[in-house]
């Protein structure tokens, strides 16, 4: 079988023994085509981001960079422009011939929260190789705000996969034409599924939200428990296009609806440096039934994360930004996305991350 690991076969990894926890999985944990990473109860604040590097692992390298260790017993803030690593609950003995590869959860990107996954060995952030056998941690780095964190939180999350899965533009084409893979736009299939920015939008000239440089702390915890007017301006345009400022965070919307099928996963990549010195995304992993009408969706859109990069950039009214990937299942997750889930971002719009009450 090639394809994404469903949530019933994660489930056999933990049974198997491939996947190990300190503790045993909560409620939720596992998704339609993924698995929740936990912090654990320790965080070093380092010096720089780092990579492991070949036969050598975290332990080893954390003595070189390691400046204070932080209990997260109690909770503690992890502050803004600083580096941290953590050791994760789960660790992972996977199976020769299957990899993994990690992402930030979609709350985790929206509160600009870099967090990625390493590995002893590791030579690329997030990507796991095949028959991997060691511990997990996550380099947590707050961009825009400082936060409130503690033992167990789940920050990022991990995709098991075997064999060749993406499908190709041509397979990409194909699945469109039967499952209307994205609506609201131009279809642009190049290396994926094009996404573009949502800068006229219908009935309003709100088009987005840029974080404010000084804020208080955000609790990961206290969810629709900060006003967003203490940690966000609101973006408005009539024109069809915003400056970027470098170095500035913002929270966009695609013009497109996406549609994921039951049958597939996707995840969201960048597009082209040469379009702008820009990134857009921090979360990408998009799970099966996301915005697909088998789990009751008529379409989402894709929450875009934005940072310029260098000089001012002008950001057009259906600029494709990002692409989406998509992947085949294994076998379709025994729950789908938005079906009898606590789905916070099932037909989203632009939205800001569930810690927010509603503008």
């Amino acid at each position: 079988m090639t394809g994404v690991f469903p949530s019933q076969q994660i489930d056999a990894l933990f049974g198997s023994g491939a996947i190990m926890a300190k503790t045993p999985p909560v409620e939720g944990q596992i998704q339609p085509a993924s698995l929740d990473l936990r912090l654990g109860t320790v965080a070093y604040r380092v010096r720089a981001s780092f990579l492991t590097g070949p036969g050598r692992t975290v332990e080893e390298r954390l003595q070189e960079f390691e400046m204070h260790r932080v209990d997260l017993s109690q909770g503690a803030v992890l502050e803004k422009g600083c580096v941290y690593v953590v050791p994760l609950m789960e660790s992972l003995a996977l199976p020769a011939d299957v990899n993994a590869v990690a992402n930030a959860k979609s709350s985790t990107g929206r509160v600009d929260l870099l967090t990625r996954t390493i590995t002893d060995g590791g030579t690329e952030f997030d990507r796991i190789p095949m028959g991997y056998r060691g511990p997990l941690f996550a380099e947590i780095c707050p961009r825009s705000f400082s936060v409130l964190v503690r033992p167990g939180m789940r920050l990022n999350q991990i995709r098991f996969r075997s064999g060749k899965s993406v499908l190709t533009d041509a397979e990409l084409s194909e699945l469109h034409q039967h499952e209307t893979l994205a609506t609201g736009g131009p279809v642009v299939i190049d290396d994926g599924l094009g996404f573009s920015v949502d800068l006229r939008p219908e009935g309003t000239d709100l088009v987005g939200y840029r974080a404010k440089p000084h804020t208080g702390v955000i609790d990961l915890d206290r969810i629709g428990g900060h006003d967003p007017a203490d940690f966000w301006e609101e973006l408005r345009t009539t024109n069809g296009q915003i400056i970027l400022d470098p170095d500035a965070f913002y929270i966009l919307v695609s013009r497109e609806a996406v549609h994921i099928p039951p049958g597939y996963a996707a995840e969201m990549a960048p597009y082209l440096a040469m379009v702008g010195e820009f990134r857009v995304h921090y979360a990408g992993f998009f799970d099966p039934g996301f915005g697909h009408s088998a789990a009751g969706g008529t379409g989402s859109r894709g929450v875009l994360e934005v940072r310029c990069h260098e000089a001012p950039f002008v950001l057009e009214h259906g600029q494709i930004v990002g692409r989406l990937v998509y992947e085949r299942m294994r076998e379709e997750p025994a729950q789908l996305y938005g079906a009898e889930l606590a789905s916070n971002y099932q037909g989203q719009g632009l939205k800001l991350s569930k810690h927010f009450s509603a503008p």
